[in-house]
């Protein structure tokens, strides 16, 4: 029914060449016998630097020099832009006007400062003006680019991106601090946010739906850090999971019973393993009858139902009053009438509302959470709860949690870049002292290829459901093969 889907080997990159070592030949002593040890105290001569032709003049150089000139030009030529476009009309400009109007206004600018330039150079201006005044600046081809997954920003002179699941070094430069600081102004600014000494973070949500974190000096040392997870507009579904490798066709049939048949489920998993990919595929499987409310810090998630509500938290103002927290969403959630309640991320004191909503009708209910493995995540809600301050007995918080989460879906980013469900896991309820769960599906792996990718397969652990039974009520029955394990190939 799906598509097989193979990676494509990346080559090797070829290691860098060493750099020749260069070494000065001895000074002659007396009658040019022997040498004479240099003195410690006296500085050495400064190496006169060999003069290069115009055939050693690498491209390199020569591109440098062209990027260092336009980026003088461009910074002059933006401050001359806004003298003379009107910024009220901007907003209403289209596209192929403003283009237009930018570029006439660049050639009397630079006819008035007697700059020549050819053809190309100047195409080169007028795109990365137009960005300066209606984008992000240098960010624009990275944020127009699909295959680019996330945007950091290590300082003006660093940029990185990752593509499929890689981390690169890219081109992009600002031309200094403040320049990056601008453009982190410009995006904080329209969404009624601020960052500077006295708040030197901020979290905010591009217009694209990306979602930005920024963290300026003096707490960010050598430069401001810029983060943006670029929004996806295209709504991946299970059958899209499937085909990429995410996880198997067999456990595509478990998870859809497990959604439809209401199971509270967790998706855990670190940073970039794909956590809310996953929770919105899994949306895919509720009813379009029911009434599903959202909650998240920045809103990301995409369902894929007629009913939704969706709600963001908000942070204090610049006197610190006027906070929604996603604690407040959720408890206010509560008096909406919701079928289901999914939040984005529990990562604090909302973890008690959470686990109650789960306890108390509204089955079904979903979140994602931060941890390595389905114990880890059992752990991560105990300490949420303590952190939050309630004063329980363990016993007491595990059994909230036994009865409260049915199923927790561990997603990963591994170290060639695949992102995988590498595990399903059941929680089946108190063993004494201990919640007890039992794996029903992981990814098995079996080695490593030349090139770094990562060979393995999916299979089932030989366990059938816990919730075979409800599967089965609900009109789901799956069969049993579905739970043997799978030999490598």
């Amino acid at each position: 029914m799906f598509a097989k889907y193979k990676k494509p080997a990346r080559p090797d990159a070829a290691p860098a060449a060493a750099a020749p070592i260069a070494r000065t030949a001895p000074a002659p002593g007396p009658s040019g016998a022997g040498t004479v040890a240099p003195s410690v105290l006296r500085k050495p001569a400064p190496v006169a630097e060999v003069p290069r032709t115009p055939a050693q003049v690498t491209e390199g150089d020569k591109d440098l020099k062209r990027r260092q000139r336009l980026d003088e030009i461009k910074t002059e030529m933006h401050s001359r832009l806004l003298d003379n476009l009107n910024l009220a009309a901007l907003e209403t400009a289209k596209e192929a006007e403003l283009r237009a109007e930018i570029t006439a206004i660049v050639s009397e600018q630079l006819n008035e400062m007697g700059v020549v330039l050819n053809r190309e150079d100047r195409q080169t201006l007028n795109v990365e003006l137009f960005d300066e005044v209606t984008g992000l600046g240098p960010l624009e081809p990275l944020l127009k680019d699909p295959d680019v997954n996330d945007i950091l920003v290590n300082g003006p002179n660093r940029v990185f991106v990752e593509r499929a699941g890689k981390l690169s070094l890219s081109d992009v430069r600002f031309k200094d601090e403040r320049h990056l600081l601008r453009i982190i102004d410009k995006i904080v600014s329209a969404v009624g946010r601020r960052v500077d000494e006295s708040n030197p973070y901020v979290d905010a949500r591009l217009k694209d739906g990306s979602r930005f974190n920024a963290m300026v000096p003096p707490v960010a040392v050598d430069g401001s850090l810029v983060s943006i997870r670029k929004f996806k507009k295209e709504k991946l579904g299970i059958d899209d999971l499937v085909r990429f490798g995410a996880f198997s066709e067999e456990m595509a049939a478990y998870l859809q019973a497990a959604v439809a048949t209401r199971l509270n489920v967790i998706v855990s998993g670190g940073t970039g393993s794909g956590k809310t990919t996953t929770l919105n595929a899994l949306s895919s499987f509720i009813d379009n009858k029911e009434r599903v409310l959202t909650i998240e810090d920045t809103a990301e998630l995409q369902l894929q139902q007629l009913h939704v509500g969706r709600m963001e938290s908000r942070p204090p103002n610049v006197e610190g009053k006027g906070a929604v927290t996603q604690r407040d969403c959720l408890r206010n959630a509560l008096r909406m009438r919701p079928d289901r309640i999914i939040v984005g991320e529990t990562r604090g004191e909302e973890v008690i509302d959470m686990l109650q909503a789960m306890n108390t009708g509204h089955d079904g209910s979903m979140t994602t959470i931060h941890a390595n493995n389905a114990r880890d995540a059992v752990s991560r809600l105990e300490n949420m709860v303590a952190m939050a301050g309630i004063e329980m007995p363990l016993k007491a918080v595990r059994s909230q949690i036994s009865s409260a989460v049915n199923l927790i879906v561990q997603a990963s980013r591994l170290q060639d870049g695949s992102r995988r469900m590498v595990s399903i896991t059941e929680i089946t309820g108190m063993e004494g002292e201990v919640v007890s769960m039992q794996e029903v599906f992981r990814f098995q792996r079996t080695g490593l290829k030349p090139d770094g990718t990562i060979i393995g397969h999916f299979t089932a652990c030989g366990v059938r459901s816990y919730y075979a039974e409800r599967f089965r009520q609900w009109g789901y029955d799956l069969p049993a093969s579905i739970y043997e394990p799978v030999a490598a190939e």
